[in-house]
């Protein structure tokens, strides 16, 4: 299953996650943003169940914003496992 999610109080723009039926990241392609740190917050994730990705980037800060790349990487993965089960 393939979602994309616009991001919302950070540098990047949109995050496109691809997730197969067991769960699994697939692909992860942050839009915009740091490059380097989006780029490599998108690998490392590839493999990992999307459950275990949410739980190790969920809350992660970038200053004042009160979220980050990584927070709405987490937040797109939810929404993307919602999404399947509706």
């Amino acid at each position: 299953m393939k979602y994309q999610y616009k991001t919302k109080g950070v540098c990047s723009r949109a995050m496109e996650v691809e997730i197969d039926d067991n769960g699994i990241i697939t692909n992860a392609t942050i839009i915009g943003g740091c490059q380097g740190n989006t780029t490599g917050v998108a690998a490392l994730v590839k493999g990992y169940k999307a459950t275990e990705a949410i739980s190790r980037l969920k809350g992660i800060q970038c200053g004042a914003r009160g979220t980050s790349c990584p927070d709405q990487l987490a937040t797109c993965l939810e929404q993307a496992l919602a999404a399947s089960k509706a």
